[in-house]
């Protein structure tokens, strides 16, 4: 009984992984739409995708190498990821200017072709049984070692300016729970190539969600202090073009004479006109 428990917590493990995974292969979509549409790669490396499809051929070969473990969710992930990054690649390749599409064909033949190839030659010639999988499973480890080290460069981005912009919440977050589903597959399988990579990845993970919420909250009241303070400012510089002059006192004594005297003739203009009116000869009616 608890053999078959174990067996359907791994497999629940392995198919949740599956599915964050893949998750995780479809987070550069957005980009590549943007490539498409902008018939450009503006900028974009292709060397997380050449990267991560070496990585994919390099976890198929040790789980094949490993069949009495029975790896089955590490060959169907790392195979559906080949297929995409291949075609991330492809696109990149596609619409990459000159140099680029240069630059990528040699990460290609050099990281994938010809650093796979020669791996594979060396363990199949000089490495028999079981010590194949083993040095195999100690590449992929220290692989995902540093490909799970590479985010302290973003940390370090982040810290420095302050700002989370070039660190997304959503992937730190899939990224993590990534790290989550194979550490424990790894463990069930009592497989320590597996699970160890994944605890750096879950710490990495967990660390990157913590200033995202450190920094993007002081990143909002930094904003919103400045949006205060450039209303204050609009507010000052509107009073101080609508201030009056200040007026002494004898302005302000010239000022009620002037207003007085205004008044005065324009009454004086109106009893004229009044009595003009009265003194104006009556017109005589006649009689029928």
């Amino acid at each position: 009984m608890a053999g078959i428990s174990v067996g359907i917590w791994t497999s629940a493990f392995g198919v949740l992984g599956n599915i964050v995974s893949f998750m995780v292969f479809l987070s550069p979509l957005p980009t590549f739409y943007s490539i498409y549409k902008k018939k450009s790669t503006e900028g974009y490396q292709s060397i997380p995708y050449v990267v991560a499809l070496f990585s994919c051929v390099l976890w198929i070969y040790y789980a094949l190498l490993m069949p009495q473990s029975n790896l089955i969710f590490i060959i169907t992930i790392n195979t559906i990821g080949c297929f995409i990054e291949t075609f991330y690649v492809g696109i990149y390749l596609f619409y990459a200017p000159k140099k680029a599409r240069v630059q990528t064909v040699k990460m290609l033949l050099l990281l994938v072709v010809g650093g796979f190839g020669a791996m594979v030659l060396v363990i199949q010639f000089l490495f028999k049984g079981a010590v194949r999988g083993q040095i195999v499973g100690w590449i992929c480890l220290v692989f995902s070692v540093c490909t799970f080290a590479a985010p302290l460069c973003i940390l370090r981005k982040v810290i420095k300016t302050k700002s989370v912009e070039y660190m997304p919440f959503l992937l730190s977050l899939f990224l993590t729970l990534n790290a989550v589903m194979w550490f424990f597959y790894g463990l069930l399988k009592r497989n320590k190539i597996v699970a160890i990579p994944n605890i750096l990845g879950f710490t990495f993970g967990i660390l990157q969600m913590i200033l995202y919420v450190v920094y993007n909250k002081k990143e909002k009241n930094v904003i919103k202090e400045q949006k205060l303070r450039e209303l204050q400012n609009h507010v000052i510089i509107s009073d101080e073009q609508k201030k009056l002059p200040q007026l002494t006192e004898e302005q302000i004594i010239d000022i009620v004479k002037l207003g007085a005297i205004v008044y005065s003739e324009k009454f004086n203009a109106r009893g004229t006109e009044a009595a003009k009116v009265e003194n104006m000869p009556k017109l005589q009616t006649v009689d029928a």
